[in-house]
């Protein structure tokens, strides 16, 4: 069910999540490969770098909400705590300072460290690391 949920969210993707895909696709050749509307824990995720356990997250006005940004703050701790660390962009950033995202990715990507060897991506069970 998530699957075809993700691959309907990929063809109905937003203006601004194009104008983001067309770069973090790009990136590639870097050796950073993302995934776009991405089925991760319970979740659908914008974009994910599963190499740097990085995902990008696009809010539209409707995340100015309570309810929604107590649901998003609930999300973001579940896959944080599932090992991934996430980057918060609202659409009109991705319209007025696509650079400034763009350097903002790139850092995270060039100082997250990947978990360590033999724990596959994803970090120790609570207790035991």
């Amino acid at each position: 069910m998530a699957n075809a949920r993700a691959r309907q969210l990929r063809k109905t993707m937003t203006p601004q999540e194009v104008k983001l895909w067309v770069h973090l696709r790009s990136w590639k050749s870097r050796g950073y490969h993302f995934r776009r509307q991405a089925p991760r824990e319970k979740y659908i995720v914008d974009f994910i770098c599963l190499r740097k356990n990085l995902v990008v997250e696009l809010d539209g006005g409707q995340h100015n909400f309570d309810a929604h940004a107590d649901s998003d703050r609930k999300r973001d701790a579940d896959l944080a705590r599932a090992g991934f660390k996430v980057l918060r962009f609202w659409n009109n950033e991705i319209d007025t300072n696509l650079i400034g995202v763009l350097e903002t990715i790139d850092q995270e990507l060039r100082t997250n460290s990947p978990h360590p060897a033999g724990f596959a991506g994803h970090p120790p069970p609570l207790g035991e690391g």
